[in-house]
């Protein structure tokens, strides 16, 4: 690619599709072209027009094959390995979009969810909506996160059990307590138990309660005794189940004190099976 030169931007993106490449870096098109910054700016903002490429982060343009114009760009998991890797930053694909990798898709996943060690904004690249979650020490937690295929390549995807108690920390992203459950739900078989337990370390006790009281709930007794015998030894604050209704006036009253786990409980879970 380097040695002929592409005659416009346009023909370089067809190159580079043609080889199975669905991506490329400002820098990378501007050497290959012989172009100024201006010119291929110009250029970008034409095939963008048309729907050909898109630019989800600064710098990093990824090509929409014909198939997938209607949606506006290729899917994440097409792009979101080299995406991060020219950003530098290490990452897992994680939360519902692993659970619906490892066979516990319960609903739509509507984000595609990453976790990484910056705090960044969310990205549109055409439908789909790239959501990113903090977490400063990967390297805790790297037992837990493995390679997997794509139709481009790879992307680096957390766990069953990395992705349970994923699940429980960033309650956020999958819209509750009840939903996060209802995945659990269907996820708790694939959940390793020895690497559930080489995980705990590196999560807050808090979050290590609340997903024993969780996975006892869905019927997963051998995960449970496993976060069981590693807070056996500690002493126990009572927390919150769910922070969160402690502000709703419906749920101000407790209806259970879980003594296994030192969780008040003010609702019964709901876990939606279907």
């Amino acid at each position: 690619m380097t040695e002929e030169r592409s005659s416009s931007l346009a023909s370089y993106t067809e190159e580079l599709e043609s080889t199975g490449r669905t991506y490329f870096t400002r820098e990378s098109a501007m050497e290959v072209l012989g172009t100024s910054h201006g010119a291929f700016l110009d250029a970008a903002a034409r095939l963008a027009k048309r729907g050909r490429i898109v630019m989800p982060r600064r710098g990093f343009y990824v090509i929409t094959p014909t198939r997938f114009l209607k949606w506006g760009a290729p899917p994440p998991n097409w792009y979101v390995d080299a995406m991060m890797k020219e950003a530098g930053r290490p990452y897992y694909v994680a939360l519902l979009k692993a659970a619906e990798l490892h066979g516990a898709a319960h609903q739509a996943v509507m984000e595609f969810q990453i976790v990484t060690d910056r705090q960044w904004k969310p990205i549109r690249a055409g439908r789909s909506k790239i959501v990113f979650y903090y977490r400063k020490d990967l390297d805790a937690i790297q037992m837990g996160i493995g390679d997997r295929k794509t139709d481009t390549g790879s992307m680096r995807v957390s766990s069953p059990a990395l992705t349970a108690l994923d699940l429980i920390r960033y309650p956020q992203a999958s819209g509750g307590l009840d939903r996060a459950a209802s995945v659990l739900n269907e996820l708790a078989p694939e959940i390793d138990p020895v690497q559930l337990r080489e995980l705990l370390p590196a999560f807050e006790r808090s979050v290590v309660q609340r997903l024993g009281y969780v996975l006892q709930t869905v019927g997963n007794e051998a995960s449970a005794s496993v976060l069981f015998d590693y807070l056996s030894s500690q002493s126990l604050p009572w927390i919150e189940l769910d922070p969160g209704e402690t502000s709703r006036p419906e749920w101000a009253g407790e209806t259970e004190r879980d003594q296994r786990w030192h969780v008040v409980v003010r609702r019964p879970i709901e876990i939606d099976e279907q």
